[in-house]
Parts: C-alpha cells; sequence; structure tokens
C-alpha cells in the first residue's frame, strides 16, 4: 500500500476547493506512481491500481491524503510478461513517489488552474512531501482496513462514549494504536466530523492502469500471463421466511398487493 500525503500549509487550499483539489490528489497521485513504476530501474512496469481518498486523522483532524493498493509488479512495456520487483518487500522509492507528486500537482495548478495555483503559498513546492510505502502480503489486511472508511465518514456512532449536552466525548487509538480519548463542544464536535463530508456525487474509490475499466484488455493479459482464474463467487444464503407474530411459525407467501396509484396534484 502506497500512501501519499501533502503538506500543511496545502490543506486549507485543498479543504476551500474541494471538488477540484479532491479529485487531482486522487489522478496525480495515481499518475505519480503509474510514471515512477514504468521509469525506474527497480521495476520498469505497467502498473494497475485502486486509490482511495481519505481527509481524516484518528481523532478527526483535516489531513487529506491518498492511500493506493497496488499489486506487487506490472506489465513489461511490451505487455507479454509480468515484472516483479527486484527485492522482497522492496517496491519503489518513496522520496521518487513523494518528488513526482509534487511535480505533477504543481504542474496540473499552473496549466489548468491557474487561480488556485496562486493562493498555494510559494513555500509548498520547496517543502519535501512524502510518500509512505508498506507491503501488505495479500492485501487483503489493506482492503479491510480501507473498507472501514468507504461507507461511512470519519466516525461511527460506537465511538461516541459520552454526551452531556454540552461535551461529546469519543474515543480513538493514536499513532502507536493506544486508546484514547477526545472531548469537544458540540459545535467543534460538528466542525471536525463535517469537514469530511465529500462534494455531492463525488468519487472516492478509482481505479488506474490495467484495473480501469477502460483497461479490460490489459486486464485480461494479466490473468492470462499469471494463469489466474477467479475463484467462483458464493450465493448468497437464501433468505429465511418471515415468522408468522403470534404462532412463531414460517409464513408462507400467498400473493402480492399492487401498490396503489398517486394521489392527482390538486
Amino acid at each position: 500500500m502506497v500512501t501519499f500525503t501533502v503538506p500543511q500549509q496545502l490543506r486549507q487550499v485543498i479543504r476551500s476547493n474541494q471538488k477540484i483539489l479532491y479529485a487531482l490528489l486522487l489522478t496525480q497521485s495515481a499518475a505519480a506512481l503509474l510514471d515512477v513504476a514504468r521509469d525506474h530501474k527497480d521495476l520498469g512496469a505497467k502498473l494497475g491500481l485502486m486509490a482511495v481518498l481519505q481527509t481524516w486523522t484518528r481523532d478527526l483532524r483535516y489531513h487529506p491524503h491518498v492511500h493506493c493498493v497496488v499489486p506487487a509488479g506490472g506489465l513489461s512495456p511490451d505487455e507479454l510478461r509480468w515484472i516483479s520487483p527486484k527485492r522482497e518487500n522492496y517496491f519503489l522509492p518513496q522520496a521518487a513517489l513523494a518528488m513526482r507528486l509534487r511535480t505533477r500537482l504543481k504542474e496540473a495548478l499552473q496549466q489548468d488552474h491557474p487561480a488556485l495555483w496562486a493562493q498555494v503559498p510559494s513555500t509548498v513546492w520547496s517543502l519535501n512531501w512524502v510518500a509512505d510505502v508498506q507491503p501488505v502480503g495479500t492485501g487483503e489486511p489493506a482492503l479491510k482496513y480501507l473498507a472501514a472508511y468507504v461507507y461511512r465518514t470519519a466516525l461511527s456512532a460506537q465511538r461516541i462514549v459520552a454526551d452531556d449536552g454540552q461535551r461529546i466525548t469519543f474515543s480513538f487509538r493514536d499513532n502507536t494504536g493506544q486508546p484514547q480519548t477526545a472531548t469537544l463542544t458540540p459545535e467543534a464536535f460538528l466542525h471536525r466530523f463535517l469537514q469530511h463530508v465529500l462534494p455531492r456525487g463525488f468519487q472516492r474509490i478509482r481505479y488506474f492502469g490495467f484495473l480501469s475499466a477502460a483497461a479490460k484488455k490489459k486486464w485480461r493479459r494479466v490473468l492470462a500471463i499469471l494463469d489466474w482464474t477467479p475463484p467462483p463467487a458464493k450465493s448468497a444464503p437464501p433468505i429465511p421466511a418471515p415468522l408468522c407474530p403470534s404462532c412463531k411459525k414460517p409464513m408462507a407467501l400467498v400473493g402480492q398487493l399492487a401498490r396503489a396509484p398517486p394521489r392527482p396534484a390538486r
């Protein structure tokens, strides 16, 4: 899993222009990975990846970053072979990935969004950006981690441990994994929570390279080269019949009632 983060000095501009800059952060992070993987001597392959946008820390502070789940390898330039990393538990250099994202995002803003470019402090482009590369085995741990953030925003109700009408306390784990709590006023809590609500219709998850929807031919080639067949899909267990509220025995469906037509507007 490769995680791209941006300097703190850029976050306020991103928060004020979410729809444009979230999309740029996703596309340029993926493009940085594809570029470095294709050109770097340690790999030289065409990748496929899934990118997920996340905007919060464990205690709900604003921290936009992109997680990329990447197969450990890719297609050769002629797309006839599968190329794996040369060293175990090593994929690509973190510094090269971070610098490539910085360059791509800078160029995209200059060329396509000059008004936003003018809002970014000039010091941002001289700072060291961060890309973190971690091996995750089969990828299942990374997918399980990301799945927790895909269908809910930042915080589940189970993490709210106290609410006395004046203060709200919620639990989280710090960077060492130790349980902690944070107590905020209702206004501060709502501010922390609502700043992570995405723009309407925005896609948090996107696919690139041979995993993109437009690369079905490349994906079939990958499957053929690796001689891999997807396991058969498991059928969902049958839904049990509802129980009678009186005798508690299964009920049988004897018919369906059509929905009444809508009343005409007056």
